[in-house]
C-alpha cells in the first residue's frame, strides 16, 4: 500500500498511549529458590501496586502476592531488594506499612515485625538461625535522619523489629551470608557519597550468639565504588570494583586459620582482591536500588556475567580458574538482574526490537525462554524505529553518546522538503543511563513522525569512571551542554528541523530540562515531569539517601550557595522564551510539588506558554495507568499547539494559559 502523505507529527500510530499505559508491567527483582523462578513485577492497571509471581519447574506461573497486599520497600525511597525465598517461603515488605511480612504455601502473609516506622530490605535468610538478616532504616523519631543498619529479625516472629548487628555508617547494603553461614559480607558508606562514588566492602565472621564478630575491610574507600558482593559455592568473595576506572570483577579470600593476620592479594593499585576481568567495560551499576546483579554462579569454578560496552550490554561465562572470559551470543542489549543455578541463567533482557523481558537460558541446550513479557503487546516492524548509536562533539573537544531515532511508520510519509520535529530526552538520576530497549514511550512518539535523541550526556554509567565524573560540580552545565550539542549535532546533518526541538525529561532529566530551557536559547518547547528547578528546596527537601549528593553535582552547602543559587531554574525563569508543560505528582518527596508549581507561577506571571498536571496519589514516577495515559497525550496534545500542526489522536485537550 502506497503511504499516506502527511505532516509529521500528524501520523496517526498503532502505538497508543492507553496500551503504553495499560498494556505494559515493570519487571524488577529476579530470585531463584531451587528450579523455581521469582521476579517482581508492578502493573499500572492495578495502580501500580507491585506483584511477586512464580514460575514453577513444569511452566505453571502464578501470583504470589495477594491483593491487597504491594511488595515494595521503600528503603532509600527508591526500595529494591524486596523480597527472599527460602523453600518456597516468601518473606516481602509491605508497602503500605513497610512491615516485613512471612507468606508460606497456600497460606496468606503474616506479619513478623512490629507496626513502627521501621524499613527493610535486601534481606537474605540464616536458616541455621532462623532469622533472616537485612537493612533496616529507622524513622521512629521524629526530626532525626533515618538510621541505617544492618540488622536480623527472626522468623517467627520479632516484636523488637530486629537486632542490630551493623552500625556506625550512614548507609548499609548488601549484606551476604557465606555458603557455610560462618560470615557475613556487606557494603558500606557514608555522607557525602553515594555508592558509586565511594563504598567500602567489609566481612565479619558470626559468634556463637549470632553477633558479628573480628570485622574487617576487604577492599574500596572514598573514590572506590564496590558493587554486588557475593560468596561463591566454596566460600570466596567475589565483588565488583572500579578501582582501575571501570567496574570489573574481583575475589577476595578468607585467610587461612593458619595466618595471624589477613592477608588478601593486591591488585597493584592498593586495593584488597585479586582482579579477574580487566575490561575497559562495565560489570556494575549505579546502585540506586537494592537486590541489584550482573553476575551469578553456576559452579565454583564458573560463573556468569553481564557487562556493557558503549551502551550495549552482553552476556559471558567467566572461568575463576584461567580468568577467561568467553562470550555467550545473546539476542539481548540490556542485560540485567542476573541470576544462575547450574547450566540456568535467568535475567531481565531487552534489546531494540524487545521490551524488556524475565528470560530462562539453557546453557546446554543454548536456549532462549522468555518467561515473561514486560507486555504482550505485538507490533508490525513497520511501525518501529531502530535505535542507533551516535557519537558527537561537546563541549572542550570531549565526546558524548546517545541512541537516534528516526521517524517511522509504514502507512504515512512526510511532504517532500520537510524535516521531523526532534524530541530530546534526557534520563533521570543523574548518575544512570539510557539504554538501546525497545521502549514503547519512544516509539509513541517516532510513529507519530517525531524524530528522538536519547542522550547518555557526562555523567551517565557504563562508559568508565572518567565519564561518570564529569558531572561532579558540573551538573546543570555538563548534561546540559551534551543535550543541547546532540540535537546541534543532528539538526546540522539535516536530519530534523532546527525550529521544532523540544527536550523532555523527568526528575534529574527533568531538572536538565529546566536548565536547558532557561539557560540556553536553543529549544523551542520543554516538558516537565516532577523536575527539580530549586536545587536549595531539593537540598532542604529531600530523603537521607540523596541528601548530599549535590555535594558531588553541585558543591558544598551552604559554602557554595551561590552555585546553588545560580543554577536554579526557579530564580530565573524570565530567561525562558518558549513553552513548557510540567508533570508532577502531589505525594512526591523526592522532588515535592512546590518545586513545579514554584516555577509553573513564574512563568505564567511572565506570559510565558505554560501547561500545569498534577496528579493525586502518584510519588515520584508515575504508577498509575489513567495517569500514565493522560500525561504522555497531553504532553503530545501540547507539541501540537506550540508546532503548530494537527494530531490523529482524539485527545482531551489540555488548558495552556499564555500561549
Amino acid at each position: 500500500m502506497t503511504p499516506m502523505i502527511a505532516p509529521y507529527g500528524s501520523w496517526k500510530s498503532p502505538i497508543t498511549a492507553d496500551i503504553i499505559a495499560r498494556g505494559a508491567v515493570r519487571l524488577m527483582q529476579v530470585v531463584l529458590d531451587g528450579e523455581d523462578i521469582y521476579w517482581l513485577e508492578s502493573r499500572p492497571a492495578e495502580a501500580g501496586r507491585y506483584v511477586i509471581v512464580k514460575r514453577s519447574p513444569d511452566g505453571t506461573v502464578s501470583d504470589i502476592t495477594p491483593a491487597p497486599f504491594y511488595a515494595r520497600t521503600t528503603v532509600h525511597e527508591y526500595g529494591g531488594g524486596d523480597f527472599c525465598v527460602h523453600n518456597g517461603t516468601v518473606y516481602f515488605s509491605n508497602f503500605k506499612d513497610q512491615r516485613l511480612y512471612v507468606q508460606k504455601p497456600g497460606a496468606a502473609p503474616q506479619p513478623i515485625t512490629p507496626e513502627k516506622a521501621l524499613r527493610y530490605a535486601d534481606a537474605v535468610i540464616d536458616a541455621r538461625r532462623n532469622r533472616l538478616i537485612c537493612v533496616r532504616e529507622d524513622h521512629t523519631v521524629a526530626g532525626r535522619e533515618a538510621v541505617n543498619t544492618i540488622v536480623s529479625v527472626k522468623l517467627d516472629g520479632d516484636p523488637d523489629g530486629g537486632t542490630v548487628l551493623v552500625s556506625g555508617n550512614d548507609f548499609y547494603a548488601s549484606p551476604r551470608l557465606s555458603p557455610d553461614g560462618t560470615k557475613l559480607a556487606w557494603l558500606t558508606w557514608n555522607h557525602p557519597n553515594m555508592p558509586w562514588d565511594g563504598t567500602e566492602l567489609w566481612v565479619a565472621e558470626i559468634a556463637g550468639d549470632g553477633s558479628v564478630k573480628n570485622a574487617q575491610k576487604v577492599a574500596g574507600g572514598p573514590t572506590e565504588s564496590i558493587f554486588q558482593p557475593e560468596w561463591s559455592p566454596d566460600g570466596t568473595l567475589y565483588f565488583v570494583s572500579d578501582r582501575t576506572g571501570w567496574w570489573n570483577i574481583y575475589r577476595w579470600q578468607w585467610p587461612s586459620p593458619r595466618l595471624r593476620h589477613p592477608s588478601p592479594v593486591l591488585d597493584g593499585r592498593g586495593g584488597g582482591g585479586e582482579g579477574l576481568t580487566q575490561l575497559e567495560a562495565e560489570f556494575g551499576q549505579p546502585q540506586w536500588g537494592f537486590g541489584m546483579s550482573t553476575y551469578a554462579f553456576l559452579s565454583e569454578r564458573e560463573l556468569v556475567c553481564a557487562y556493557t560496552q558503549n551502551g550495549m550490554w552482553r552476556l559471558a561465562r567467566l572461568d575463576t580458574v584461567t580468568k577467561k572470559l568467553e562470550p555467550i551470543e545473546t539476542p539481548y542489549t540490556d542485560i540485567s538482574y542476573v541470576r544462575a543455578h547450574a547450566h540456568c541463567v535467568v535475567f531481565r533482557g531487552g534489546s531494540p526490537t524487545e521490551m524488556l523481558s524475565i528470560v530462562r537460558l539453557d546453557l546446554k541446550e543454548k536456549k532462549f525462554e522468555v518467561l515473561r513479557r514486560s507486555s504482550d503487546l505485538q507490533i508490525d516492524e513497520g511501525y518501529l524505529s531502530v535505535a542507533q548509536p551516535i557519537e558527537f562533539p561537546t563541549e572542550g573537544g570531549k565526546t558524548a553518546y546517545a541512541f537516534f531515532y528516526a521517524p517511522k511508520n509504514k502507512d504515512f510519509q512526510a511532504p517532500p522538503g520537510e524535516k521531523p520535529p526532534l524530541l530530546v530526552f534526557s534520563h533521570g538520576g543523574p548518575t544512570s543511563a539510557t539504554t538501546a530497549t525497545l521502549r514503547l514511550e519512544i516509539q509513541f512518539w517516532t510513529s507519530r513522525g517525531f524524530a528522538v535523541v536519547d542522550v547518555n550526556y557526562g555523567g551517565s554509567t557504563g562508559y568508565g569512571r572518567e565519564y561518570r565524573e564529569r558531572l561532579r560540580g558540573q551538573w546543570g552545565v555538563v548534561d546540559v551542554d551534551d543535550c543541547v550539542n546532540a540535537a546541534k549535532y543532528l539538526v546540522n546533518r539535516g536530519l530534523v528541523d532546527g525550529e521544532r526541538v523540544a527536550i523532555r525529561g523527568g526528575s534529574a532529566g527533568g531538572y536538565t530540562t529546566l536548565c536547558a530551557l532557561t539557560f540556553r536559547k536553543f529549544f523551542k518547547a520543554g516538558a516537565s515531569y516532577f523536575g527539580v528547578s530549586d536545587l536549595e528546596a531539593l537540598d532542604t527537601d529531600t530523603h537521607k539517601f540523596e541528601s548530599r549528593y549535590n555535594r558531588s553535582l553541585i558543591g558544598p552547602y551552604p559554602e557554595r550557595r551561590d552555585l546553588y543559587y545560580a543554577r536554579s531554574p526557579i530564580h530565573f525563569a524570565d530567561q525562558i522564551s518558549c513553552p513548557v508543560i510540567f508533570f508532577q505528582g502531589l505525594e512526591d518527596r523526592v522532588v515535592p510539588p512546590s518545586q513545579s508549581e514554584m516555577m509553573v507561577e513564574a512563568l505564567r506571571g511572565k506570559g510565558i506558554p505554560v501547561a500545569y498536571m498534577a496528579f493525586e496519589g502518584e510519588q515520584h514516577g508515575f504508577r498509575k495507568a489513567e495517569n500514565i495515559k493522560r500525561s504522555l497525550e497531553a504532553e503530545l496534545y501540547f507539541y501540537a499547539k506550540v508546532f503548530g500542526f494537527a494530531i490523529a489522536d482524539s485527545v482531551e485537550p489540555v488548558p495552556i494559559e499564555n500561549l
